[in-house]
């Protein structure tokens, strides 16, 4: 497995609109399209990092608390955000979805499969709710040293967007060590392929959560897509994940 760094946003905004529209849209596309995931670069300040992090213990802000071991997930935890989210978080979920929904609709037509996303985060949660997903996703994970995470799909119910965000809060080499983001692509055929991705506080990677569509001699086939978390080494790890599907 590789690592990559992540590159710096063109610019920064006052506001996570700001920031999202400054991203280099174009290269985010062709990565999505060429490797199923793309790098943001620095997306989130450091009071920002520190702040989401500041609202874990606080247990009102959260609509469940899972412990993955309980579960054969892996060893740590991750809380999922109660309605109404930080506006923070609203506010990324929306921006980042609306630039994604062009990509998902292409992969959807490249897969040869029937479902369509509208331009909205909001017109795509009505389509949750209709399917009995509304319990919101975006979530906040917790590492502490030893800490692992299976490879998985993040999937809720029906209805399922193909992409997601994930974004570091924790600063590396200074609050933890290890803990790479793994991304495992099983190609059809062939032997898994595999990337670990070190994020450092505010980084964020978009990657797909399920398929992908990946070029071959013939058109486009579908690649299954899974992810996980590499083990810490030291310290104690936080992350965010943005998950635009709501949850049955």
């Amino acid at each position: 497995m590789g690592s990559s760094s992540a590159p710096t946003p063109r610019k920064t905004g006052a506001s996570i609109g700001d920031r999202v529209a400054a991203l280099d849209w174009m290269r985010i596309e062709r990565d999505l399209d060429a490797q199923g995931y793309a790098l943001t670069g620095t997306l989130l300040r450091a009071p920002e990092c520190a702040e989401l992090i500041a609202l874990y213990p606080e247990r009102e802000r959260f609509r469940s608390r899972v412990v993955m071991e309980r579960h054969r997930y892996g060893v740590g935890e991750y809380k999922y955000f109660a309605r109404p989210m930080p506006p923070l978080v609203e506010d990324l979920r929306v921006a980042i979805y609306r630039k994604l929904a062009p990509t998902a609709n292409r992969w959807a037509e490249r897969m040869r499969s029937p479902d369509s996303y509208p331009a909205s985060l909001a017109e795509f949660l009505k389509i949750c709710a209709a399917h009995g997903q509304t319990r919101p996703t975006p979530l906040i994970l917790r590492y502490e040293d030893g800490g692992y995470n299976c490879l998985h799909q993040d999937l809720y119910g029906e209805v399922a967007f193909p992409l997601q965000f994930t974004c570091a809060l924790s600063r590396r080499g200074r609050d933890f060590e290890g803990g790479e983001l793994l991304l495992v692509e099983q190609r059809p055929r062939a032997q898994s392929r595999g990337e670990a991705i070190a994020l450092d506080a505010g980084e964020g990677i978009i990657f797909a959560n399920r398929y992908r569509p990946a070029a071959g001699t013939t058109g486009f086939h579908r690649v299954n897509m899974r992810h996980g978390v590499s083990t810490i080494k030291a310290g104690v790890r936080y992350a965010m994940g943005v998950i635009f599907h709501d949850a049955a």
